[in-house]
C-alpha cells in the first residue's frame, strides 16, 4: 500500500523542479530498471506488482497504486526511483555529439541511444536542452542512459575553449558523404525546427549536410534523431574503413 508521501513524492517527480530539488528520477518497465540496477545508479526504492528483482530495496504494490504512480498509458510491472548522480567531466577522446536546444524527450531519448548503439559516450547539452532524467527521455533511451555521460553546459564556451574541431549540421553543408571525416570532434546538431542558432554557428569550424536525393527535393528537413543516426553511421564508417 502506498503512503499519501510516497504518492506525492513520485508523482512530483514529473517535474523537472522536483527532480533536481530530491536528486532523484523515475524508471519504468522491467528492462530499464534492470538495466538501472546493473549500473552504477543508485536505487532509491522500487516499486512492483511481482517480486523478481535482485534488491532488497522494494515494496510490493497492487496493479491498482502502480497504475497510480505510473506515467505509461500501459504500466508495465514496476516503477523504481533512482538517484540522479554527480556531474561528471566530459572525456574528450573520440567523437563528442553536442545538441543545441533540442526540447523533444523523444528526440532526445533517440539520440542518447544512437550515442550508446554507435560507441559515443559523451553527449553533451546546451542548458535550454530537454531534461535527460524527464521520464520519456529516460524511457525511450531504454537503458542507454546508464552507459552515456549526459552534460548540460555552455555549449559555445564548451566549444570553444577546447581546440577539437566542431562539426555543424547545417542545409547548405559540405555533402557528408563526399568528405573525409576524423576519428575525433564535436558533431552539433540543432533545435528540431530552428537548427542551430546563429551564435553557435558563427564558431563552428565545418558545416556538413546530408543531401536529398528526391526529385522534387522539397522536404524541409530531417528529424534531428534521423539526421544523428545518418551523420554518426558516416563518422564511424569512415573511421573503419581508414
Amino acid at each position: 500500500m502506498l503512503s499519501k508521501n510516497q504518492l506525492k513524492l513520485i508523482k512530483s517527480l514529473a517535474l523537472k523542479k522536483y527532480r533536481t530539488q530530491h536528486r532523484l528520477f523515475t524508471v519504468e518497465g522491467i528492462k530499464g530498471i534492470t538495466e538501472f540496477l546493473n549500473s552504477d545508479y543508485t536505487l532509491h526504492h522500487l516499486y512492483t506488482t511481482k517480486a523478481i528483482f535482485d534488491t532488497e530495496n522494494y515494496t510490493l504494490i497492487s496493479e491498482t497504486d502502480l497504475k497510480k504512480i505510473s506515467s505509461l498509458k500501459s504500466p508495465n510491472t514496476a516503477l523504481a526511483i533512482f538517484e540522479i548522480p554527480e556531474p561528471k567531466p566530459v572525456k574528450l577522446d573520440g567523437l563528442i555529439v553536442a545538441l543545441d536546444n533540442v526540447r523533444d524527450p523523444g528526440n532526445l531519448g533517440t539520440i542518447i541511444r544512437l550515442c550508446d548503439w554507435f560507441g559515443i559516450p559523451e553527449l553533451v547539452c546546451n542548458l535550454e536542452a530537454v531534461d535527460c532524467y524527464n521520464s520519456k527521455v529516460v524511457q525511450s533511451t531504454m537503458g542507454s542512459l546508464t552507459r552515456v555521460n549526459v552534460s548540460y553546459l555552455d555549449l559555445e564556451a564548451f566549444i570553444d575553449e577546447h581546440s577539437i574541431t566542431s562539426f555543424g549540421t547545417f542545409m547548405d553543408g559540405e555533402n557528408v558523404y563526399q568528405k573525409q571525416l576524423p576519428k575525433s570532434g564535436i558533431i552539433v546538431l540543432g533545435n528540431e525546427a530552428n537548427g542551430i542558432s546563429g551564435t553557435l554557428e558563427k564558431i563552428i569550424d565545418e558545416r556538413i549536410a546530408i543531401p536529398r536525393f528526391g526529385t522534387l527535393k522539397a522536404t524541409e528537413s530531417l528529424n534531428v534523431a534521423t539526421a544523428t543516426a545518418i551523420i554518426l553511421s558516416e563518422f564511424k564508417r569512415g573511421s573503419t574503413e581508414r
